[in-house]
């Protein structure tokens, strides 16, 4: 399976010139898992036709409001949907007491039970794994605790070759093959070779999600060598005084990371509501790292598992 990366919103604390809140939607099969969720998120997903009850994760980097103002409305959306299936929530601490808080004072009970996540923006730690996939923290440098995410498929099956396989094979000699074994007889004589009747794994994809942080070298180990990589890039490299005392990141220092980490492909963006062409962002960030592309709202980053 790939990765497809649906961009919802691109920009910082301000919306402006058409451009929204921070929140991604990442998909692989039947799996949608939603990143930050910044004011009008649901009506984003709406206007891409993707419905809110596909969604059971849901993660969120850290309690600044544009990173989570929509996510209280998306829940009582789900709810007037009928939703029953298991919500996972993770976010910082203190996301839980919101949320509760407002369903207290609201005196509404949801049909469906979230479950809670709180991470430790100290630590990377593993907070969600199923058969196919893993999803970790990223320790980032923001002005309040922050985290970022890094999802990585696990090492797929050995596909067979249908074309080269016997018409009267075994299940149990397929299931042998897909193990990476040859298939033997009872007396251990190799029948068929693996390697005859296998093709190469499909390739694992990988992606990581660093929200707000200022250029800090402690993240390139956690995301070396990730398919596609996004990093914030708030301003142009003019106001690299700004950034550092705002704790965010410029066009280069994004792609500084992408370069140092051996990352294939650099996404940038919660641009600052000052600047309205973001031209110069790409033209900057391609200075240092030239596989860079801009995050565009309503636009898709597939990462193919081809090998």
């Amino acid at each position: 399976m790939s990765f497809k990366l649906k961009i919802l919103g691109a920009n910082s604390a301000t919306p402006a010139y058409g451009r929204h809140h921070t929140a991604q939607l990442l998909s692989t099969g039947n799996k949608h898992f939603l990143i930050d969720c910044g004011e009008g998120t649901q009506e984003r997903l709406n206007q891409f036709n993707v419905s809110v009850l596909r969604i059971n994760h849901i993660f969120i980097s850290h309690l600044h409001g544009d990173h989570y103002l929509g996510l209280m409305g998306m829940l009582f959306t789900m709810h007037l949907l009928k939703r029953t299936a298991d919500l996972h929530i993770y976010g910082q601490r203190g996301l839980e007491e919101i949320i509760l808080t407002q369903l207290r004072y609201s005196e509404s009970v949801l049909n469906y039970d979230i479950h809670f996540r709180e991470l430790d923006p100290e630590r990377s730690e593993k907070i969600m794994e199923d058969r196919t996939l893993e999803v970790t923290t990223i320790p980032l440098s923001h002005r309040i605790p922050c985290s970022g995410f890094i999802f990585r498929e696990k090492t797929k099956q050995i596909r067979l070759n249908k074309e080269k396989l016997p018409t009267d094979i075994s299940l149990t000699a397929i299931g042998q093959l897909k193990r990476g074994e040859d298939v033997t007889d009872a007396n251990g004589k190799v029948i068929y070779k693996n390697k005859d009747l296998t093709l190469p794994h499909r390739k694992a994809c990988s992606y990581a999600f660093c929200s707000d942080t200022r250029f800090d070298e402690r993240i390139i180990p956690h995301v070396k060598n990730v398919d596609l990589l996004y990093h914030e890039a708030t301003f142009l490299e003019e106001k690299r005084q700004w950034a550092e005392l705002t704790f965010h990141s410029t066009t280069q220092d994004a792609a500084k990371i992408a370069r140092q980490a051996g990352a294939g492909q650099l996404v940038i963006g919660h641009y600052s509501a000052r600047y309205k062409d973001l031209t110069p962002f790409l033209e900057e960030a391609q200075q240092v790292f030239p596989n860079t592309i801009l995050a565009k709202e309503g636009g898709i980053i597939e990462i193919s598992d081809s090998p």
